[in-house]
């Protein structure tokens, strides 16, 4: 078994807010299929800033968020701690069943956005953390997730893996330094039904996203937090800065938009309108409808205007 190493803490409230702000705006429809009831008990493996974890609480009594980043606990402490039913831990999610209060059969629900990618990283933990996020559930709960699918931002990661190794870092070495795990339909649906997992429905979606543009944000930001660990590959800050550059250069005509400017990456993933939801066959249920409701989208999104009125067929 590996041996939990501790990682450098890249993450900031500031920093995802400035380069990554869309990502809980990409939720929508993975927490319908969540469905949280008022009897649900939910865990939210890779909650990041809390946000999505705190709507989550209005729909249930308790809902408990875990995350690797320290800085992004604190901050969902910070900003909710007043909320009764909702707590948050330190805890990397690949050591799932190292957790101090892990324990089987002790949520109705296990919720996760954009975080499995990352979670699901490194081989020897792999089936582990999907062993465990079965165990965690009981009989008849549900796991719906959304992460990124094989192909996703498939531009950047190439481009980050070319500049990493133009500073010096061989090839090999740049595409080991890789973050993430993007696994392709076939894998996953394997990996899934090997713990237990019925699948209910899982398609990869290609679904281009528009790049913030804060000051600090846009491409380069998303470099700097998104491919952090590429750029620890690199010895100095002037290799680490000269990587993020090449890469914004590499991109420039490839994601942008001429027609006001604005950049896109190709987002490839496990979701709407197909997301994932899975369930502990003991006691399968299946979703009586399939339809986004406007009082959903109300309630989660209150200031997203009429075109987002859409259901799923």
């Amino acid at each position: 078994m590996a041996l939990q190493q501790p990682e450098k803490d890249h993450w900031t409230k500031q920093a995802y807010s400035t380069s990554a702000s869309f990502v809980p705006e990409l939720a929508i429809v993975v927490v319908q299929w969540l469905n949280p009831q008022p009897d649900d008990l939910i865990l939210d493996l890779g909650c990041g800033d809390g946000v999505l974890t705190a709507k989550l609480r209005n729909s249930c009594p308790s809902v408990t968020g875990l995350d690797a980043s320290t800085n992004l606990v604190i901050a969902a402490k910070k900003a909710y701690s007043a909320i009764p039913g909702l707590s948050f831990h330190v805890q990397d999610c690949r050591y799932l069943d190292r957790w101090m209060n892990f324990q089987e059969g002790a949520y109705t629900k296990v919720f996760s956005n954009a975080a499995l990618h990352w979670i699901l990283r490194d081989a020897d933990t792999r089936m582990s953390v999907l062993e465990s996020t079965y165990k965690v559930l009981k009989a008849g709960g549900t796991f719906a997730f959304e992460m990124g699918g094989a192909g996703n931002v498939a531009e950047v990661h190439t481009a980050l893996i070319s500049a990493v190794s133009h500073q010096g870092v061989g090839i090999d070495q740049a595409r080991k330094l890789s973050p993430w795990y993007f696994p392709s339909k076939v894998m996953m649906e394997k990996m899934l039904e090997e713990v237990g997992f019925a699948i209910e429905e899982m398609e990869l979606e290609y679904r281009p996203t528009r790049l913030t543009t804060e000051e600090q944000g846009g491409i380069g930001g998303w470099v700097r937090l998104m491919g952090a660990q590429f750029l620890d590959g690199l010895d100095s800050e002037v290799q680490k800065e000269a990587a993020v550059e090449e890469v914004c250069e590499l991109l420039k005509t490839v994601i942008t938009h001429e027609e006001d400017g604005s950049m896109f990456l190709g987002y490839v993933s496990f979701a709407a309108p197909q997301s994932n939801r899975l369930v502990v066959p003991d006691l399968r249920q299946l979703a009586s409808t399939q339809r986004v409701h406007q009082a959903f989208l109300d309630f989660f999104y209150p200031t997203i205007p009429s075109l987002l009125h859409f259901s799923l067929t």
